[in-house]
């Protein structure tokens, strides 16, 4: 019996699966007619044409690709607030997050040993007592 050869986008699936594991990543993929594959695209693409192309009228398509970057690079990923990041723009959102992580390191630094190499190069163990210092 002659099997049929596979269709081309199903070779270019296995393909792309197959240098997924030996790349040792893991596909996002959904079941058969799961609604949630694309949910963040969707999101996205449905903003996008809410707030920009359904508002204006392009008069070339190059005047609709500068005016979707525009959007994207100046408005949308610097500024727009978004729902997944507690309504805060990603700006803010990375400052109270560096700020955190700041604070977290620093208080981290006064409660656990740290290393300091000395000028012979080896390693010597410091841990905060108290009001000083003492070599362990």
């Amino acid at each position: 019996m002659l099997r049929r050869p596979l269709e081309p986008g199903q070779y270019a699936s296995l393909a792309f699966g197959s240098t997924l594991r030996e790349s040792g990543l893991l596909a996002s993929m959904g079941s058969r007619g799961d609604a949630y594959d694309n949910a963040a695209a969707e999101s996205f693409m449905a903003t996008i044409k809410t707030e920009l192309v359904k508002r204006t009228t392009f008069k070339t398509r190059d005047a609709a690709r500068l005016a979707l970057f525009e959007y994207i690079e100046t408005f949308y990923n610097p500024l727009r607030r978004h729902s997944s990041l507690g309504y805060k723009s990603p700006v803010e959102f990375e400052q109270i997050y560096s700020a955190e992580m700041k604070e977290a390191a620093a208080a981290q630094a006064l409660t656990c040993p740290r290393k300091r190499v000395n000028s012979n190069s080896s390693v010597l163990h410091w841990r905060r007592l108290g009001g000083g210092l003492q070599h362990r």
